[in-house]
C-alpha cells in the first residue's frame, strides 16, 4: 500500500501565510495485541451508538469500533444489560443458531453464544476484509499517518492536535493498495436493522465493505470459510436481503444482486440517484430508500424514494417524499416506519406501495434505526432502545432503556 499526500504550499514567508489546523494522527495497535483484545466483560455504558440486531430474546447494540452490548429482552418492559463483548474495530454482526459473526477491522470473528454466562471466541479468520473504514475524525483538517505499517498494525482511534502550519492551496490524500476501510432442525437467524452490512442467507454470510463483497460459507458455523470476494459497487453503505436477492445501498444508488449461485452473487441492475446516505428496505415489488443530505453524504436534499423493482433488471423511480434528516427505516404490513433523525420517528400508511400517507410522528425521540418484528417495534436512537406495541396508525411505548 502507498500513502500519497500531495500538498501545494505557498512560498510566501509572511505570518499571514500560516494558519492553525486540527491535525489527526492515528492511534496504533499491533495486530498481535489487537487480536488478543477480544473478550467478554461485564456490562458497561455505551460510548458511541452503532447498529442494532435482534436474536431470540436478546438485543445486540453496537458500540462503534469497541464491541457489542447484549441486552436481555425476555421482559420487554424491563430490559437488562447483561454482557459486553469487546471486539476492537467492530461495525456489524449477524447471528445464526447461537453463533455470532462479527467483523473486527480486517478479521472475521465467531463467538459461541449458546451460554451467555460462558461466551467463547471459537474462530478468527485473519485479514479476510480488504477494506474497512479508517473513520478519520470529521473535525480533522489534515492527517499525518507517520510510520503506520498496515501489514503489522491496526488503526484503533485518532488523536487531534492543533498545529500551526503554512496555508495550503490544495490538499488531498490518496490511499492506494489494499487498505482496511470501511439460516437438521430449523435454523434460527437474527434480524438486523436497515443500516446493516452483514446478511445471512441459508449457509452463507454476506458482508459488504466500501466496494467489495465477501462471501463466507458458514455450513459449519464454528469454522466459516471465505469462499469468494468480489466487486460489489461503489461507496456501499448497507445491505438488505429478501426472496433470493441482495439489495445494496450506496451513496449514489441501489445495486441488485441475485443469489442463484449463493457463492457468487450475480449483478442484476442498479438504480442511480444523486449522492446521499442510503439505507434500503424491500417489500414485495417495491424498495424504499432514504437519502440524507446536508452533510458529507452529498446533496442538500433529504428524501424518501419509492422504487419499482417488479422488473429487477430495470428498477424505476415511482415516488419521492420529502424528509428532514433520515436514517434507517422498516416495513411491516401496510406501515412504513422511517427514522428521521432529530425530527423523530415517522409512520407512513401505505395506502398502496407507492402512495404513502404520513399518519403520525413521534417528535420527542431521536430516531436512528428500527426493526419491525412481528410482535413489537424496536427502535434505537440517542443511546436509547425504544420498544413499541402496534396500534392502528400508531404505536404505544412498551419501554425505553437508556444505554448510558
Amino acid at each position: 500500500m502507498s500513502l500519497v499526500f500531495m500538498v501545494a504550499l505557498s512560498c510566501d514567508k509572511n505570518d499571514d501565510d500560516y494558519e492553525f489546523l486540527q491535525v489527526a494522527t492515528p492511534q496504533l495497535m499491533t495486530k498481535t495485541a489487537f487480536r488478543s483484545a477480544a473478550k467478554v466483560s461485564a456490562p458497561r455504558t455505551i460510548e458511541s451508538l452503532g447498529k442494532i440486531y435482534v436474536y431470540q430474546d436478546y438485543i445486540f447494540v453496537g458500540d462503534v469500533d469497541s464491541g457489542i452490548h447484549i441486552i436481555d429482552n425476555s421482559n420487554p418492559k424491563s430490559p437488562k444489560n447483561i454482557r459486553f463483548i469487546e471486539i476492537p474495530g467492530n461495525e456489524d454482526i449477524s447471528v445464526k443458531d447461537n453463533f455470532l459473526f462479527a467483523d473486527s477491522a480486517t478479521d472475521l470473528v465467531v463467538f459461541d453464544i449458546s451460554d451467555l454466562n460462558n461466551v467463547r471466541l471459537v474462530e478468527r479468520l485473519e485479514d479476510v476484509f480488504n477494506v474497512y473504514n479508517f473513520k478519520i475524525p470529521t473535525e480533522a483538517d489534515a492527517v499525518e499517518y507517520g510510520k503506520y505499517n498496515y501489514e503489522e498494525e491496526i488503526i484503533v482511534g485518532w488523536t487531534l492536535n492543533t498545529e500551526r502550519r503554512k496555508k495550503v492551496d490544495t490538499r488531498f490524500v490518496t490511499l492506494d493498495g489494499d487498505v482496511a476501510l470501511s439460516s437438521g432442525a430449523e435454523s434460527t437467524t437474527g434480524t438486523g436493522g436497515s443500516l446493516a452490512r452483514f446478511q445471512i442467507v441459508s449457509n452463507y454470510l454476506y458482508a459488504v465493505g466500501n466496494y467489495e463483497m465477501s462471501i463466507f460459507n458458514i455450513k459449519n458455523l464454528a469454522e466459516p470459510i471465505l469462499e469468494n470476494t468480489q466487486y460489489a459497487g461503489w461507496n456501499i453503505e448497507t445491505m438488505f436481503q429478501t426472496q433470493g436477492y441482495l439489495y445494496l445501498g450506496s451513496t449514489n444508488g441501489m445495486y441488485i444482486y441475485n443469489l442463484l449461485n449463493p457463492a457468487a452473487p450475480e449483478y442484476v441492475s442498479e438504480f442511480t440517484h444523486w449522492e446521499g446516505c442510503d439505507p434500503v428496505v424491500v417489500s414485495g415489488d417495491y424498495a424504499y430508500v432514504t437519502l440524507r443530505g446536508g452533510n458529507a453524504c452529498g446533496q442538500l436534499e433529504s428524501v424518501l424514494e419509492v422504487i419499482d423493482i417488479s422488473d429487477k433488471t430495470r428498477p424505476t423511480l415511482a415516488a419521492r417524499y420529502d424528509l428532514e434528516n433520515p436514517y434507517g427505516l422498516g416495513v411491516r404490513n401496510n406501515m412504513l416506519y422511517v427514522c428521521d433523525g432529530t425530527a423523530g420517528l415517522k409512520l407512513f400508511e401505505r395506502e398502496t406501495p407507492v402512495e404513502l400517507n404520513l399518519v403520525n410522528t413521534l417528535k420527542t425521540v431521536q430516531a436512528k434505526d428500527v426493526i419491525p418484528l412481528e410482535d413489537k417495534l424496536i427502535m434505537i436512537g440517542g443511546n436509547t432502545i425504544y420498544q413499541y406495541e402496534y396500534m392502528t396508525n400508531n404505536i404505544g411505548l412498551i419501554s425505553s432503556f437508556e444505554l448510558n
